[in-house]
């Protein structure tokens, strides 16, 4: 088609075999898709296209990727509010007319698949490297390894015993992401170990959990429909995971990470599995970092919540990384 549409906070640019959303940087744009800046969708990777009426003398075209074509959508499972929906593109009234004929163009453009879920990503994922600041963490993605380094004014008792955790992406079997906007959000890791082999698929909170509805995550955990045997841990005690807060991980900064995290496992996840994720105390570290760990660690041996062998254990490894 070749042709532009432009809409409130972003414009459509019509190809041949795709559409490119390009976002606006204005103040009213939602940070998300600022941070995104663009999507293109292939229109293999489309389900349907929509046109309904929309708020205050308004019109919204939107285009329904197919289930599993967009690791962002995957990632965020149901969770995104309306204003950050992607592919959306609100108009107004008086071009309805125009917007009706887009429509119909993209209709004709779907192809024979589009009421099947993918079977791979046919939109980009974020790109790496990539971090944000969580309450309990920092957490951060060069594009085979996430790791997460843990503040001492946040993190709990059992992520310090724990200590700083990296994790190479085939050692993972999916990721969950829950809204910093709900209560209770976080970010966690599902490693390979803690899926069954037969149900290993590398997929995604989608995969893993399944939303009963927008913003709610499913109580069981499952890949592929079928039980998976992963933990419960609360995420202020798991640390495979990065608990939100105010001003925490936000959805901006979070869900992009998530969705690169996650196409990552999906384009690897037929490699060999790792038993259980490794801890990052490879190399060696700023002594005044040590020192710091090792004051917080006597802290804790000193509240009763660290035992003498843990306390001893600990610290020695610690003073082994020097």
């Amino acid at each position: 088609m070749g042709d532009v549409l432009a809409g409130i906070h972003a414009t459509w640019e019509f190809d041949t075999d795709s559409v490119l959303i390009r976002f606006e940087r204005g103040i009213r744009t939602p940070k998300l898709l600022q941070s995104l800046r663009e999507r293109r969708i292939p229109h293999a990777a489309m389900s349907s296209v929509t046109l309904t009426p929309g708020k205050r003398d308004t019109v919204v075209l939107r285009v329904v990727p197919r289930p599993g074509a967009d690791p962002l959508l995957e990632a965020a499972a149901g969770q995104l509010k309306e204003g950050c929906d992607p592919y959306r593109l609100v108009l107004p009234a008086e071009r309805e007319l125009l917007a009706e004929y887009y429509a119909d163009e993209l209709r004709s453009c779907l192809g024979p698949a589009s009421d099947e879920p993918a079977d791979r990503f046919m939109v980009a994922a974020p790109e790496a490297p990539m971090q944000f600041k969580a309450y309990d963490g920092r957490a951060a993605f060069d594009g085979e390894r996430v790791s997460f380094r843990w503040f001492w004014t946040g993190a709990s008792s059992a992520k310090w015993k724990a200590g700083d955790q990296t994790y190479r992406v085939s050692e993972l079997a999916g990721i969950e992401w829950r809204s910093p906007e709900a209560l209770d959000g976080y970010l966690r890791l599902v490693p390979r170990a803690a899926v069954p082999a037969d149900h290993r698929t590398g997929g995604s909170l989608g995969d893993l959990h399944g939303p009963d509805a927008i913003g709610s995550p499913a109580a069981g955990t499952t890949v592929n429909g079928a039980p998976a045997a992963v933990s419960r841990v609360a995420a202020d005690q798991d640390p495979a995971a990065v608990v939100f807060g105010l001003g925490y991980g936000p959805v901006h900064e979070s869900l992009p990470f998530a969705a690169a995290v996650l196409e990552s496992v999906r384009r690897t996840q037929s490699a060999p599995a790792v038993p259980a994720p490794v801890l990052v105390n490879a190399g060696r570290r700023d002594p005044a970092d040590i020192a710091e760990r090792i004051h917080h660690l006597g802290e804790l041996h000193q509240a009763g919540l660290v035992t003498d062998d843990e306390y001893s254990a600990k610290k020695a490894q610690l003073l082994a990384e020097l």
